[in-house]
């Protein structure tokens, strides 16, 4: 399994970004993905889930605010970012789920600064 995110960036406080992962695997439609992200000193935390059946779960911290979406058709899962805070700032995650097997992206560094 291969996970390509990318999106990342430098943005000032209140913008928005758009995370975008591409999953090299065949049984996409029926993977459930995720987005999660570590601080610098801090333990990594789901930010955001999406099951195959298009179910979505946030963390309180971003609920209103960041947008899980996936497209079966380009086995992409995409995460749209808006009013981003300094607090936000970490190294963000995609990740797939089949069953018992998991496997994790390289990760994409998303800076919210001013």
């Amino acid at each position: 399994v291969q996970l390509q995110a990318s999106g990342g960036g430098l943005v000032q406080p209140g913008g928005s970004l758009r995370l975008s992962c591409a999953a090299s695997i065949s049984i996409f439609s029926i993977s459930d993905m995720g987005w999660y992200r570590q601080a610098p000193g801090k333990q990594r935390e789901m930010v955001a889930t999406i099951t195959s059946g298009g179910s979505t779960n946030y963390a309180d911290f971003v609920k209103g605010r960041f947008t899980i979406s996936r497209d079966n058709a380009k086995n992409t899962v995409s995460l749209q970012m808006n009013s981003l805070k300094p607090e936000d700032t970490a190294v963000y995650y995609c990740n797939w789920k089949w069953l018992n097997r998991n496997s994790w992206g390289q990760g994409t560094l998303v800076t919210v600064s001013s």
